[in-house]
């Protein structure tokens, strides 16, 4: 009686022993996953909520910095934010169900349940062409003054949809993949077309309320919505309201608000069939081309040291003051939301190292930007102690030391008509980055601003010797007097069967990849987050890009397989495995 006792004892001590040590593991790693997040905080790098679950089970959820400025009311984890682009993957689920029911079919074409859409275009493209942006139809937020012009203005679907429905499609659909939101928003009117609901009311009947997402929903301009975060964006050293969006614009593709919890308990639905059935769910989830699926992106990352890659399905979301990202590792049921009302937030970092602290993989810690740094000195201190600084930061790992970052510091202080402060600011980035034709070109255009046209000159030269390519360095030269010839570009053929060995995606690191393409004789690239630009060949294995000063190098194994590229870019040599 006394040992079975014992044991029951004994089974009882186990059973806390083991359930304090996983309750101080999991702490143990809230504390990681907390003090990261405050060191992005302290950068001004991160200002949101975030929500991380392991094996299924949120273990940290917490707000950083304010949802409202201006009344100093903190952000939480029931603060509401918009989710940009992370809106797809409502959008993808409310076609898929309306697929389950027998009302779409996924290579039903747009003609088929839209008769007055374009013939030329409609016959053509799929409903699968549109959820996977394989469908060519041009993105009308890259249109020429887009935010400046449209987005402002109020739309019914059907009327802005006019505005892209009769225009050329980019390339045959299903060959190649183009990000686009102008897809999304034709999936939009579709879902209302077929059901005779609209768009955020079906949202609302088929998804929100079966999974109790209470926070989440069509973020519309007018509704009182309470625990709504504004929108900011950094201009300068200071945070500013971010301009008006009207939300009948981003529409399908990107008008809906969250939380980190309602998020979630969306993630963990998906592992069920409450919304739609396993096998749809598959189809959902299977990439097409650039390893984008249904209003995912699915692809292997791999984290830390870890021997095996794992399977990541996550989107990433970007409107005006807001940026977002949903990630989930399906295997071990692994979430990181993060949601930032800042806009311009390095969310991919954060992500990265928020998963490496959960697989117990050392982090890399954030750099300080030097941007608000340098300006405080510039504008207080003579150049001689600016520079001293800026030397003392450039050698120090604890600070993030960029080009571009500190030539968009010159032109934000020209910009402000302080252009003795700009000039400096361009002298500094000379200094540091003496072969970048950029840093002389942004320079001249300083000293040529301020009258000072010998000096101009001279930094023009400067530029097109270490850029022949650079167009505006020509230009300037000309207007202020000088004839400089530019010199004739040798056009080089590379044939098309080496071309089409290039075409593939290329990741530089977890959260940012190359996509390559070809159209005829032509070779496009593509950049994470970017419009697409040409190629032109410099060699038959090296082309640049006119638009800025970059090359890439494509690179092949002992049997002639391209491998990878490497991105030649401000004085560096990043090398993209190829992945697909």
């Amino acid at each position: 009686m006394k040992k079975t006792l014992l044991h029951k004892h004994l089974g009882l001590a186990i059973i806390v022993i083991l359930l304090t040590t996983s309750s101080a593991f999991a702490q143990t790693k809230a504390t990681k996953i907390d003090a990261l997040v405050q060191q992005y905080v302290a950068n001004r790098q991160f200002n949101g909520s975030v929500l991380v679950a392991e094996h299924g089970q949120v273990i940290f959820k917490k707000g950083y910095g304010m949802a409202n400025m201006e009344w100093n009311i903190p952000n939480a984890p029931d603060t509401k934010f918009r989710l940009g682009s992370i809106t797809k993957q409502f959008t993808a689920m409310l076609i898929m169900q309306l697929v389950e029911k027998g009302k779409l079919k996924l290579d039903g074409k747009v003609t088929d349940y839209l008769p007055d859409y374009p013939k030329a275009n409609g016959d053509k493209i799929t409903i699968h062409h549109l959820l996977t942006h394989t469908s060519g139809i041009p993105n009308y937020t890259n249109f020429p003054k887009f935010f400046e012009m449209e987005s402002r203005n109020p739309a019914t679907p059907s009327e802005f949809l006019k505005k892209f429905a009769d225009m050329p499609l980019d390339f045959e659909p299903g060959s190649k993949f183009s990000y686009s939101n102008s897809g999304y928003f034709l999936l939009g009117v579709l879902i209302e077309k077929v059901s005779g609901k609209s768009y955020a009311n079906l949202l609302k009947e088929n998804i929100l309320t079966p999974l109790q997402l209470t926070d989440t929903g069509y973020d519309l301009f007018a509704p009182i919505l309470p625990k709504r975060a504004t929108g900011y964006e950094k201009q300068g050293s200071n945070y500013v309201n971010s301009p008006y969006l009207d939300m009948t614009i981003p529409y399908a593709a990107g008008s809906l608000y969250s939380t980190v919890e309602d998020l979630y308990r969306w993630d963990q639905a998906l592992y069920t069939d409450k919304l739609l059935s396993a096998s749809a769910k598959a189809t959902m989830f299977t990439p097409f081309l650039d390893g984008y699926a249904y209003g995912w992106g699915v692809r292997k990352t791999k984290i830390g040291d870890l021997k095996d890659s794992l399977l990541v399905i996550e989107h990433t979301g970007g409107i005006n003051g807001f940026n977002t990202i949903i990630s989930r590792i399906p295997k071990d049921k692994q979430l990181v939301v993060l949601l930032n009302n800042t806009g311009g937030a390095p969310l991919g970092a954060i992500r990265k190292n928020i998963l490496n602290i959960l697989y117990n993989q050392p982090i890399e810690p954030p750099k300080k930007p030097i941007t608000d740094l340098l300006r405080q000195s510039i504008l207080s201190e003579p150049l001689a102690k600016s520079r001293e600084k800026f030397n003392a930061w450039k050698t120090d790992k604890a600070y993030n030391v960029n080009e571009d970052d500190v030539n968009s510091l010159g032109y934000e202080l020209m910009g402000n008509g302080k252009l003795p402060e700009s000039i400096n600011v361009f002298t500094l980035n000379v200094e540091a980055y003496p072969k970048s034709y950029n840093v002389y070109d942004s320079r001249g255009e300083a000293y040529m601003t301020a009258g000072n046209k010998a000096a101009a000159i001279q930094d023009y030269k400067k530029s097109v010797e270490l850029n022949p390519r650079n167009t505006n360095g020509f230009d300037k030269l000309k207007e202020l007097g000088e004839t400089v010839e530019a010199p004739k570009e040798v056009a080089i053929t590379v044939d098309a069967t080496t071309l089409e060995s290039y075409v593939g995606k290329y990741e530089l690191a977890p959260s940012f990849a190359i996509a390559i393409t070809r159209d005829g004789d032509k070779l496009f690239g593509q950049a994470t987050g970017q419009p697409k630009f040409e190629l032109f060949a410099e060699s038959k294995t090296k082309f640049y890009l006119k638009v800025v000063d970059a090359q890439v190098t494509f690179e092949s194994n002992d049997k002639g397989e391209v491998q990878q590229l490497i991105l030649h870019q401000n004085g560096q040599n990043m090398p993209g495995k190829r992945v697909r």
